[in-house]
């Protein structure tokens, strides 16, 4: 017999923080809004599909949480046209992290290279809450 923990609420809540997070403040920094819709769409990063192999434990949801930060951490630290071999490893490390749990990450470190001078996006957080 085997006890498991299951993931608290907050962790679950944590987790879509962070996907909204990379949709919001990453993605529009290197994507256009039709190719973010389109990765909607194929379910990237997505919780809700029949090849999710997460069962809401609490080791899971801590394995996912960490892999999420860890890839925002090494796209946000990442220098135009330089990439060192220790991020490209960490990256794929994280991207295999997630794919255990069948939670889809399909891109290369390089997407992330370069990223878009100006972002104007519908995914991008607005700047205030005023409506004018």
């Amino acid at each position: 017999m085997k006890i498991v923990y299951a993931a608290t609420k907050e962790q679950e809540k944590y987790i879509n923080c962070l996907i909204n997070y990379i949709y919001s403040n990453i993605f529009p920094h290197y994507f256009d809004d039709e190719k973010i819709m389109e990765f909607e769409n194929l379910g990237v990063l997505s919780l809700h599909s029949e090849h999710i192999s997460y069962n809401g434990t609490m080791k899971e949801a801590f394995q996912i949480i960490s892999s999420l930060q860890s890839l925002i951490a090494i796209i946000e630290a990442l220098e135009p046209n330089y990439i060192g071999e220790h991020h490209r490893k960490l990256f794929q490390r994280n991207i295999r992290l997630l794919g255990r749990y069948g939670i889809s990450f399909p891109f290369l470190i390089d997407q992330f290279a370069n990223g878009r001078k100006e972002v104007l996006s519908i995914y991008s957080q607005p700047a205030n809450q005023w409506l004018i």
